[in-house]
């Protein structure tokens, strides 16, 4: 099916969650206007329905191909990105100096969704590029800012992460990937670059004339583990004294994955100085790597989020088009159980049928909780980046509930899309199997939803002596006013909470990490639709059927969502021990 931008929900959650008028009431922001804003919205939401959706089909069946390290991508993205740059949506949130329009990171994040909504593994390469841009425009040199960052700002160059090696996985501090300062020569200055990296998003295509690779890798005598990283800006193509593309860098695309899903998205294996001729510069201090690249990680971390969010709109979008038109059984309306049936009424679309309903409703509420969230901290993010009190702890708390949580929604309302489709939904001609298998990948990249908890339990509950998210916590409780649910939910969150930090060793607060991670994600949301929920009466701009939609969706999510969230509890403070009952080879079974 098609994707039909939800403009109207989206110009009302900027408006009452991530409060866009306030944002544009500073001297940064005041572009940000109100017509601005519906211009862009709307403008975005055009542009991904029109270029990028019509590409999601052929994205998946012929997927990005690999051929003697050459990349090429799927019939038409050549056409669809260029008009991404030519229309400049890549710039929407860039400084100002070196080329962007220095609007809201509010507003980037609904063209994110709009592109991924529309075609989740094209967006990708969308979504890295401005992992990038921070890191080079929190870390880099002057010199590499002038150099780069227009033309990753313009999106002409796209940029990536190198991270990820085949021993390390997750364990960033064992890379292997080496620099050598280069002493002499044309080269001097530079570094010598030499490794292999795995998993990287978008290494090769064949979209720009260059890709920019931020690479993590060892300087000699470094100590061990994270301490010994460094980040260096690697060029695919050197450049010539003037900035223009010269020479290749002796980096090269040495296979990519054949993966579950998004396959328009080519994971690439990246080799870097195979001829000892792959040349980089330092960004930022020597051993400063892990700082350079949480900023990368961070950023990269919000937009993931807002990819759960992506795919659970798309695959609602899905469900609740065909459960109106797929016409099956008849519907028997029942009175009180001691009454005799009402009437049967049928053959009917299998929207009527309760369990349908339940169904779509559910996914409709996860949705607009996930979208909640994600501009909530989208809001905070950029109140942080003008330096106002509270912000950046506050992003730093959400940060692991926006990338965990919302993923959790895709893969769950994605879940849902095949369940409503039935038989139809298993098999590939709906696209509901693609939504299940593209929305798989986000709980795992960008950090493993299990890494999201750890951070929440460990890094994340201790800002400020733990009165940030003890600050999180007491702000749900006076939303929650007459949203019973909701009340007792922030209590158990906040003796879950206490809990941890007074009493719980490190494994007990890992062993109990993801449920409360999950507890502290529904009732933010659950608070942030109640204040959705008090916004409509006073917007004139809303429809009564958005309104009743609205009202439903949060009573449901209130009512049958957050109790939910309140039954993990037990296992939030269950402590490691149930873990370690037995050792690990009587739990994989051998004698």
């Amino acid at each position: 099916m098609t994707y039909a931008p939800p403009v109207a929900e989206q110009l009302f959650v900027l408006k009452h969650v991530a409060l866009i008028d306030e944002l544009a009431a500073h001297e940064r922001f005041t572009e940000a206007t109100p017509d601005m804003v519906e211009a862009i919205v709307s403008g975005v939401g055009d542009f991904a329905s029109g270029e990028y959706a019509p590409l999601n089909r052929v994205g998946d069946q012929v997927g990005a191909r690999w051929d003697a390290g050459q990349v090429t991508m799927p019939p038409g993205f050549r056409e669809a990105y260029a008009a991404f740059v030519a229309s400049g949506w890549g710039s929407l949130d860039g400084p100002v100096a070196y080329g962007g329009q220095g609007l809201p990171f509010s507003l980037f994040s609904v063209m994110m969704e709009d592109l991924g909504t529309a075609n989740m593994g094209f967006s990708l390469v969308n979504m890295l590029t401005p992992a990038a841009i921070e890191a080079l425009h929190a870390h880099g040199s002057e010199a590499q800012k002038t150099t780069y960052l227009p033309k990753l700002i313009s999106g002409e160059w796209t940029g990536t992460m190198n991270l990820t090696e085949p021993q390390a996985g997750s364990d960033v501090g064992a890379l292997k990937t080496m620099a050598t300062p280069v002493e002499s020569g044309d080269h001097a200055g530079q570094w010598r670059v030499k490794g292999t990296k795995i998993f990287i998003t978008f290494g090769e295509h064949d979209l720009t004339d260059n890709i920019v690779h931020l690479v993590l890798a060892r300087t000699p005598d470094a100590p061990p583990g994270t301490r010994g990283i460094s980040l260096f800006l690697v060029p695919k193509y050197r450049l010539d004294a003037d900035g223009a593309i010269d020479e290749a860098n002796d980096v090269a695309c040495v296979s990519i994955e054949h993966k579950l899903g998004i396959h328009a998205s080519p994971t690439c294996v990246m080799s870097f100085g195979d001829h000892d001729a792959c040349y980089g510069e330092l960004v930022g201090d020597l051993h400063g790597g892990m700082r350079a690249m949480f900023t990368m990680m961070n950023n990269a971390r919000l937009n993931v989020g807002n990819q759960g969010m992506q795919i659970a709109e798309r695959a609602t979008q899905s469900a609740l088009a065909y459960a109106a038109e797929r016409i099956q059984g008849s519907r028997t309306r029942l009175g009180p159980i001691a009454d005799t049936p009402r009437a049967d009424v049928g053959p009917v679309a299998i929207i009527e049928h309760p369990d349908v309903r339940r169904m779509l409703i559910r996914m409709k509420a996860l949705t607009q909780a996930a979208r909640a969230l994600t501009y909530y901290a989208a809001g905070q993010a950029d109140r942080a980046s003008l330096g106002l009190d509270g912000a950046q702890a506050r992003v730093d708390i959400l940060t692991p509930l926006v990338k965990a949580y919302g993923t959790d929604i895709g893969c769950e309302v994605a879940s849902l899309g095949v369940q409503v489709h039935g038989g139809m939904g298993y098999v590939e001609e709906t696209g509901a199997a693609q939504h299940y298998r593209d929305a798989r990948i986000a709980p795992i990249y960008e950090g493993t939803n299990g890494i999201q908890a750890a951070d929440l339990v460990g890094r994340k509950m201790t800002i400020d002596g733990g009165a940030a998210i003890k600050q999180l916590i007491d702000d749900i409780r006076s939303g929650a006013k007459g949203a019973a649910p909701l009340a007792l939910l922030a209590d158990d969150c906040a003796e879950v909470a206490a809990w941890m930090q007074a009493n719980a060793s490190s494994d007990d607060r890992l062993a109990g990490s993801t449920p409360f991670l999950t507890m502290l994600s529904v009732a933010t949301c659950g608070w942030l639709m109640t204040i959705e929920v008090a916004a409509l009466d006073g917007d004139s701009t809303v429809s009564p059927d958005f309104v009743a939609a609205k009202r439903q969706a949060a009573s449901f999510y209130i009512d049958q969502i957050v109790p939910q969230a309140a039954g993990l509890k037990a296992a939030a403070m269950a402590g490691a021990a149930p873990l370690y009952a037995v050792d690990a080879a009587t739990l994989i079974g051998r004698d």
